[in-house]
């Protein structure tokens, strides 16, 4: 047996993976423990996760790596700050402490933090072959093109390359301080959005705008080139030598300084926020487009932050050139966890990849689980008063109806999902035929900005016949936008006619699969509203007594705890 624990941390969303002989045993970010949203602390209790889950323990570990190269990243601040001083000493003299004190100790920090018992190999790998490895390696392609894409690791902050069998190749790369992660993140902090967690918000917001500073932002931050590369001006962005993303250059650009985030959204905002996606979906594009002609590949893995933009993801999948897209479900720094752990097991030993039907991720469902019995005790004890069903048929049967009555109802069963979507297991239903479901879990229940848009969760193989979705395509994660092809589903089509679907199969994930099921067969509806189990601000509920919390707070009519059904009207 060779267990083999990848890790990420220190930066934000810290995490921690297990793979043992190939096989992925169990992924958690530090965050659904800690409840501290992007927790980028070590992950000391996703480790115990892991573990415990494998039935392990810390000197049963083979190999343990890390998802980056620390001394290069802090070569790369050393010469940036050196290239803008003494502009940046504010900067350099708040970051120096923790870099001292911590991120250049990191071999130290794994040692401790496993408590001294680990006494083999520790393995760190480049932040975007950790990104590369987690894309291709996990993907179901025997052979693909990689692309991964974020605001930066060391010094790249987009590579391409190519996969094959059990290896990975990069073969090009783009360095800091030109980046897509960071040009988008500069107009979510300009448009009053938190940078590293408002990226989405700003892609939800692109639709409300019109995309009429596309040409001035071409002409004066971006320089982009045919095969996707760019250099961005750097006369208009802070973050190599301040606290802040943007310059008085660029607000004097647009004309205002950044909105503060009690302030209103303005129509500005909107059309900024169209703009930038429109530039950034044709970085993607072209970019792409030069990968599959050095590729000659006809399958695309993504990963890296940019890979959670679904818009850019969607348009890639309809407009090619690849036939196949695959996308790391775990795209963020935390599947720099998996990834740097699959690179170990499959690169580094040499171990083949069996490549069959479906991937490698198990439906990212690779999160803590919990037994009926542990639920039903903490009910007792808190005398909440419940429901109880013994058979999956009658639980679904139940939900299912009060769904079809127009309850908002929270769902906890099963293994938690690894990454930043809900995919059925931690998440917040509605029925989506009905209007006003958007802005009552928008407004009631999520307690966030009304214009977000919810997505959809359709048994798959009903997906085309509400989904712009070619037929060979599936979005297993949450990671596609695709136009909606009627108005029946009012709550879940975004203002542009467009939604993130999410499809679900039976194989994958069968307990949400019997949901939606039962479902249709009440309402002729296969499709569900999907929503991640938390409120603003917070991460997604990781216990039994997080998602009671959660559902006592909102305004959510019925919680389901494993085979127990919580409702407000028997409290």
């Amino acid at each position: 047996m060779t267990a083999v624990l990848g890790l990420s941390a220190f930066y934000h969303d810290s995490a921690a993976a297990l793979i043992v002989d190939g096989e992925v045993i169990a992924a958690a970010q530090e965050e659904r423990f800690s409840r501290i949203k992007h927790d980028e602390r070590f992950p000391s209790r996703a480790i115990e996760y892991c573990l415990r889950e494998a039935g392990l323990t810390v000197s049963d570990l083979d190999y343990v790596g890390f998802y980056e190269k620390p001394l290069v990243k802090f070569d790369r601040l050393i010469e940036t700050y050196l290239s803008y001083a003494p502009r940046g000493f504010r900067s350099f003299y708040k970051a120096m402490p923790t870099w001292v004190s911590e991120k250049l100790r990191i071999r130290h920090h794994i040692r401790r933090g496993l408590k001294g018992q680990y006494k083999r190999r520790i393995v760190f790998c480049g932040h975007h072959q950790a990104h590369a490895a987690s894309a291709f390696l996990m993907s179901p392609f025997e052979s693909a093109a990689i692309m991964t894409m974020d605001g930066v690791g060391e010094w790249a902050t987009s590579t391409l390359g190519i996969g094959a069998g059990n290896r990975i190749n990069l073969t090009h790369e783009l360095c800091f301080p030109d980046s897509l992660g960071l040009l988008y993140s500069a107009f979510t902090y300009y448009c009053g959005f938190r940078v590293n967690d408002g990226e989405y918000k700003l892609m939800g917001l692109a639709p409300y705008g019109q995309p009429k500073y596309v040409d001035l932002i071409l002409q004066k931050l971006v320089d982009l080139r045919d095969d996707g590369s760019f250099q961005l001006n750097q006369k208009y962005f802070g973050y190599c030598q301040t606290l802040t993303m943007t310059t008085a250059n660029f607000h004097r650009l647009f004309g205002r300084e950044p909105r503060r985030k009690d302030e209103p959204i303005e129509q500005l905002d909107k059309d900024l926020a169209a703009s930038v996606q429109v530039v950034a979906e044709q970085i993607v594009s072209q970019a792409a487009a030069k990968l599959h002609q050095i590729s000659n590949q006809d399958n695309l893995c993504l990963a890296g932050g940019v890979a959670l933009n679904c818009v850019a993801n969607g348009r890639l999948l309809r407009e090619g050139p690849f036939q196949q897209i695959w996308i790391q479900p775990a795209a963020g720094d935390a599947g720099g966890a998996i990834g740097v752990a699959a690179l170990i097991w499959n690169q580094l030993l040499g171990n083949e990849r069996l490549c069959g039907v479906g991937d490698f991720q198990r439906g990212s469902l690779l999160g803590p689980s919990f037994d009926d019995s542990s639920v039903r005790v903490m009910l007792e004890q808190d005398g909440v008063a419940f429901k109880h069903f013994t058979d999956a048929t009658s639980l679904n049967e139940y939900v299912a109806s009060l769904l079809a009555k127009g309850a908002v109802v929270g769902r906890f069963a099963g293994r938690a999902e690894y990454g930043p979507r809900a995919l059925g297991n931690r998440s917040i239903l509605g029925d989506p035929r009905r209007r006003e479901m958007q802005s009552t879990m928008n407004l009631k229940i999520k307690f966030r900005e009304s214009f977000r848009p919810f997505a959809p969760a359709v048994l798959a193989e009903h997906a085309g016949e509400y989904f712009d979705l070619a037929e060979s395509a599936s979005s297993p994660y949450m990671l596609l936008v695709c136009q909606v092809k009627n108005d029946a589903l009012p709550a879940v089509t975004h203002v542009d006619g467009s939604a993130r679907v999410q499809t679900v199969d039976g194989q994958t994930n069968p307990g949400f699969a019997g949901l939606l099921r039962e479902f249709k067969r009440q309402t002729g509806c296969p499709v569900l509203i999907n929503t991640s189990f938390n409120v603003r601000g917070e991460p997604i509920v990781g216990s039994p007594e997080d998602a009671l919390a959660c559902f006592y707070k909102t305004g959510m009519d019925a919680v389901v705890l494993e085979n127990h059904v919580v409702e407000k009207q028997t409290l």
